[in-house]
C-alpha cells in the first residue's frame, strides 16, 4: 500500500458505498452519512510515571475531504498551504484569579495568549494557529518556530512529507529531501494539568528562537520546524488538576482518543508527522528520560526508535546535570535514563500514553521527561509558596535544558534521523520483518539483552466482513472510521473475493498490512500478548485490542494475495437501516450507538418491549423516528414479529463511578445524576431515578441511618462494578453473592463464555478486567450471565497470581464473572467482576451495563 495518495484514483460515490451494504430481505437501508464518529501506583525502589506492494491489484482512491478530516490533513489550499509566518491575533481570556498556576509563580493561562501575540511581533520566526479547544472550551495554541517559508517553499515541503510517508523507498533516494527537508520536532507540554512546568520552559524556548541571532541557531531553524504545543491541558492547568474538564487522564487517550485534547494532539501528529517528540511531566526525583525499561512496544521499528531515543535521552541528560542542581544544595538528584538506570517498572509497552503512540506517526525518538521537584498535590497545598516557586524555577530550568538538547541533537543528526524516519515507513510499505534489537543492530546502546527483544508477526492483512459474518455493523463502521482517523489506509471490496481459506462478500473492509503505518494498525487490531512471564509488573494497562473489544467481527489473514478490487475509503459505508412501515422493528441492543437510539425513543414515550434475548421490539408506529435514529446513528431497526416479554422504561441513573464510566452512560444516552457518600447522606430525592450505578465512591457503611432507609425504601435497581460495586452490594445485602478478587495488579483482554438473557445476549466472547473479579457462594436464583473462559482465560495482557499462589487467572478459569439475581425486597441487582466500561477500551462491552441498567 505504499502508492502516494496524489496518484491514486478517485473515489466511489456515496451512492456506490451504499449498494455495496448488504441488507437483509426485511429491511431497507436509511441514508445516512458516514460517521467521525492512575492514579500513580509505587514501584519499588523508583517512583513509576504520571505517564513496496508491487503483488496488490487493490484498486485505490485519493482522500476526500472527509478523509483529510478525519485523518487530520487538509491539502485544499487552506492553512496548512499558507507561508511561514502564520500570525494569529489570540483571543485574550478574561483574567481567572483562581488560576492554580498562579501560587507557582507560573504562567497563568489567561497570560499564554498575550505572550504569544507578543512573540510574534519580535522578528518572522514565531507562528502561532489554533490547534482546537479542551473539553470547556479553552484554546490550545500551537506555536510554530522556523525560518520564514514562502507558500511555495510549504508547498514543496508538504510534498516531501507526503513522499517520506507514501514512497519511502523513492524518498530514501531524494537527494532533494536528504539537503531540504526540514525535520519536524514536537515539544508537548502540560498534559497532566498539575505538572505546569513545561509550558513556562516553552514560552522562554519561543523567545530565546526568535531573539537569538547566532549561526548556531540561524542553522537549527533553516534545516527543522519546532513545533510546540503550548499547553495540552488549559483545563487542568487552570484548575490544578490532573484530568481534564471531563476528569479524563489525556496520557491514558491515546488509542480511543475519546477527548478532544487527544484528538487535536493525534491531529498534530497526523499532519506534521514529528521525527523527534519531548512530552513535559513531573515529578520524579532525579529528572527521568526515556528511553524505557521492557517491556518494549512489540509493534515500533524499536531499533531504529532505540538508536535515536538513546543517543538523545545522553544528551538531555548532559544538558540537565550541566545546570549545576545538586541534591545537597538544591534536593535535586542526578537524571536518570530507565533503559540503563533500571531493571523494570518503566515500559513502553502500551501506546495509551504520547510518547507511546508517536512512533507509529514517523516519529524515532520520542521521550517522557518528568522533571524532579513535587509541586502538585500534598505539596501544593501545604509546602510554603515561596518553595514551590524556588521548585518551579528549577522544573522550568530543567524542561528547558531537554528541550534546547534534543533540538541540539536533531540539528547534529538531522540527516540519520529522516533517514530513519523513512526507513520505519519503508519496511512498512514493503512488508518486511522487523529487526530485533542486539549490540549488532543497535551499536553504542549499552544492555541489550533478550530481555528487550519484543517484534511483532504482521499478517499480510485483516479483514472486517459485512453481511452476516458481522457481528455489528454499526460496530464496524465505527472501527473503520477510528482506523482512518488514525491515518491507517482502510480499502472495501468491490467485489466478493478469497483470502487466507475464507470467503468474504463485496462491501468488506480490508486492512492491508503493507503500509507505511502497519505499526498502528497492528496495535489496534492485534489481539495482543499475555507478557504474565516476562516481568513481574506493569504500571498501566497492558491488553487493549480494539479488535477484540469494540464489538465488530476482525479476521486476520497471515498470508495469501490481495486480489480484490476495491477502493480506498475516506469513510465507513453508511449502515443505518429501518425495515419497511407498518411492520415492528428489532433493536438488537449491543452497541452504544443501539442503546442510545433506545433510549431516545424512550424518552420520546414510545412503547418499546423487552425480548428474552434482551433485544429491543419497536413498534411499527414508531418508523418515522426510527428512520431518523437509523440516519443519526447507523443503527439497523430489522423486521420482526417477535412481541417481547416485558416493557422497557426510561432509566434515570445515580452513578458513583469514574469519571470515564460516566462518560460511557452519558454516551449510551442514560440521564445520569453522579452521587457519592456525601450526596446521600446529605439527602438524595430517590424519586428522581431508576436505577443505582455503583463502582467508586460510595460506602453503604459510611451512610447516616436516614440515608440507608431512604436507600432501602428507593427500590431502585443496582448495578454494581468491580470491588466498589460488590462491597456496597454486599453490605447492603441485595444479592447473596460472594465477590472473590484476583490479582490487583492484572488487567488485560478476557475470554468469557456468556449465558445469554437480557444481559449477555449477543456479547462478544472477550472483555476487559482490570483488578478482575469472580463470584462464588450463589445464592438460589442468582444467574449466571457470563463466566470466565476454561484453561487460560487471559488472552493479552499480566495477570499472575499474588504472592500467595491465589489470584490467578487459573482460579478464574470457569468462574462466573457477571451475575444478575432479585434481592428479598425486590430489587433486580447487576454485578460486574469485569470492567465493560474501562476508558473506552471495551467498546462492545458497554451494552451489557446499558442492558442491565434497564432489566433494573
Amino acid at each position: 500500500m505504499g502508492i502516494p495518495r496524489s496518484t491514486l484514483v478517485a473515489t466511489a460515490a456515496l451512492a456506490t458505498a451504499v449498494l455495496l451494504a448488504p441488507a437483509p430481505a426485511t429491511a431497507v437501508p436509511g441514508s445516512i452519512p458516514g460517521t467521525d464518529h492512575k492514579n500513580a501506583k509505587e514501584k519499588s525502589p523508583h517512583p513509576v510515571r504520571d505517564r513496496g506492494n508491487a503483488d496488490s491489484v487493490l484498486t485505490r482512491a485519493p482522500l476526500s475531504a472527509a478523509t483529510e478530516a478525519l485523518s487530520g490533513r487538509s491539502h485544499s489550499g487552506g492553512r496548512d498551504d499558507a507561508a511561514y509566518p502564520r500570525r494569529t491575533a489570540l483571543t485574550v481570556p478574561p483574567v481567572n484569579a483562581a488560576d492554580k498556576s498562579i501560587k507557582l509563580g507560573l504562567v497563568p493561562y489567561h497570560s499564554i495568549a498575550p505572550r504569544l501575540n507578543a512573540l510574534q511581533k519580535l522578528g518572522d520566526r514565531v507562528s502561532v494557529e489554533i490547534a482546537g479547544k479542551s473539553a470547556s472550551g479553552r484554546e490550545l495554541y500551537l506555536v510554530t518556530v522556523t525560518a520564514p517559508e514562502s507558500a511555495s517553499t510549504v508547498r514543496e515541503q508538504e510534498r516531501m512529507r507526503e513522499r517520506i510517508e507514501n514512497s519511502p523507498a523513492s524518498a530514501a533516494r531524494d537527494r532533494r529531501i536528504a539537503s531540504s527537508y526540514k525535520t519536524p520536532i514536537f515539544i508537548n507540554n502540560n498534559i497532566h494539568g498539575n505538572e505546569w512546568e513545561g509550558t513556562d520552559a516553552a514560552l522562554k524556548l519561543i523567545e530565546e528562537l526568535a531573539r537569538a541571532n547566532d549561526a548556531r541557531t540561524r542553522d537549527l531553524l533553516a534545516k527543522n520546524r519546532i513545533y510546540l504545543n503550548v499547553t495540552a491541558n488549559p483545563d487542568g492547568r487552570v484548575a490544578g488538576t490532573r484530568a481534564n474538564a471531563n476528569g479524563f487522564d489525556l496520557n491514558r487517550d491515546f488509542i480511543t482518543a475519546t477527548q478532544p485534547e487527544s484528538r487535536a494532539i493525534r491531529k498534530l501528529a497526523i499532519d506534521k508527522q514529528p521525527a523527534v517528540m519531548l512530552d513535559l511531566h513531573g515529578y520524579v526525583n532525579g529528572t527521568l528520560i526515556e528511553p524505557t525499561t521492557p517491556p518494549h512496544g512489540e509493534n515500533y521499528e524499536y531499533d531504529l526508535f532505540l538508536k535515536n531515543a538513546y543517543a538523545n535521552a545522553l544528551g538531555m541528560e548532559k544538558a540537565v546535570n550541566a545546570l549545576g542542581y545538586t541534591e545537597a544544595k538544591d534536593g535535586v538528584l542526578p537524571a536518570e535514563i530507565p533503559f540503563r538506570d533500571w531493571e523494570e517498572g518503566w515500559d513502553d509497552w502500551p501506546p495509551i500514553f504520547t510518547p507511546q503512540y508517536m512512533p507509529f506517526q514517523g516519529a524515532v525518538a520520542s521521550h517522557t521527561i518528568e522533571f524532579p521537584m513535587t509541586v502538585n498535590n500534598r505539596a501544593y497545598d501545604t509546602l510554603p509558596e515561596a518553595e514551590l516557586r524556588r521548585r518551579a524555577v528549577i522544573n522550568t530550568d530543567i524542561a528547558g535544558a531537554t528541550m534546547r538538547a534534543a533540538l541540539d541533537y536533531t540539528r547534529t543528526h538531522r540527516s540519520s534521523v529522516i533517514a530513519d524516519q523513512i526507513e520505519t515507513f519503508r519496511r512498512g510499505a514493503a512488508g518486511e520483518a522487523q529487526r530485533p534489537v542486539s549490540p549488532e543492530t543497535v551499536p553504542g546502546v549499552p544492555g541489550i539483552g533478550p530481555e528487550d527483544v519484543y517484534t511483532a508477526t504482521f499478517p499480510r492483512a485483516y479483514v472486517i466482513p459485512s453481511g452476516t459474518g458481522q457481528r455489528s455493523a454499526v460496530a464496524a463502521a465505527r472501527l473503520v472510521d477510528h482506523l482512518i482517523a488514525n491515518d491507517v489506509r482502510v480499502e472495501r471490496a468491490l467485489t466478493p473475493f478469497r483470502l487466507d481459506g475464507r470467503t468474504y462478500p463485496a462491501g468488506s473492509y480490508v486492512v492491508d498490512m503493507r503500509q507505511p503505518k502497519r505499526g498502528i494498525a497492528n496495535v489496534m487490531l492485534a489481539d495482543g500478548r499475555d507478557i504474565s512471564a516476562d516481568v513481574s509488573t506493569m504500571y498501566d494497562i497492558s491488553g487493549w485490542s480494539l479488535g477484540r473489544l469494540w464489538g465488530a467481527t476482525v479476521a486476520r489473514a497471515e498470508r495469501g494475495e490481495l486480489r480484490v478490487p476495491s477502493r480506498t475509503v475516506s469513510a465507513a459505508a453508511p449502515t443505518g437501516q429501518v425495515a419497511p412501515r407498518g411492520v415492528p422493528m428489532r433493536l438488537e441492543l449491543s452497541d452504544p450507538k443501539e442503546l442510545e437510539a433506545v433510549n431516545a425513543l424512550l424518552k420520546e414515550g414510545v412503547a418499546v418491549r423487552r425480548t428474552a434475548d434482551g433485544a429491543a421490539v419497536v413498534p411499527a408506529s414508531a418508523h418515522r423516528r426510527a428512520a431518523a435514529l437509523a440516519q443519526r446513528l447507523g443503527v439497523r431497526f430489522s423486521a420482526t414479529w417477535e412481541r417481547g416479554t416485558a416493557p422497557l422504561e426510561r432509566t434515570r441513573v445515580a452513578a458513583a463511578v469514574t469519571a470515564g464510566e460516566l462518560f460511557a452512560l452519558r454516551e449510551m444516552g442514560f440521564d445520569v445524576v453522579p452521587v457519592s457518600t456525601a450526596v446521600l447522606n446529605a439527602g438524595f430525592d430517590w424519586g428522581s431515578v431508576d436505577a443505582l450505578m455503583v463502582s467508586t465512591g460510595l460506602s453503604h457503611a459510611s451512610l447516616t441511618p436516614a440515608a440507608r432507609a431512604a436507600f432501602a425504601a428507593s427500590g431502585v435497581g443496582v448495578v454494581g462494578l468491580g470491588a466498589g460495586g460488590s462491597a456496597f452490594t454486599s453490605a447492603a445485602g441485595l444479592l447473596q453473592a460472594t465477590a472473590v478478587p484476583g490479582n490487583a495488579d492484572a488487567n488485560g483482554v478476557v475470554r468469557v463464555v456468556n449465558a445469554g438473557g437480557a444481559i449477555t445476549g449477543g456479547a462478544q466472547a472477550h472483555s476487559f478486567v482490570y483488578a478482575p473479579m469472580w463470584f462464588t457462594g450463589l445464592g438460589a436464583g442468582v444467574r449466571v450471565d457470563q463466566s470466565y473462559a476454561g484453561g487460560n482465560p487471559l488472552l493479552s495482557g499480566h495477570w499472575r497470581p499474588n504472592a500467595d499462589g491465589t489470584g490467578g487467572p487459573a482460579d478464574a478459569a470457569g468462574r462466573p464473572s457477571v451475575v444478575s439475581g432479585t434481592s428479598a425486597s425486590g430489587v433486580p441487582v447487576t454485578l460486574f467482576g469485569t470492567q465493560p466500561l474501562f476508558r473506552d477500551h471495551p467498546k462492545g462491552a458497554f451494552s451489557q451495563v446499558g442492558r442491565a441498567l434497564l432489566a433494573g
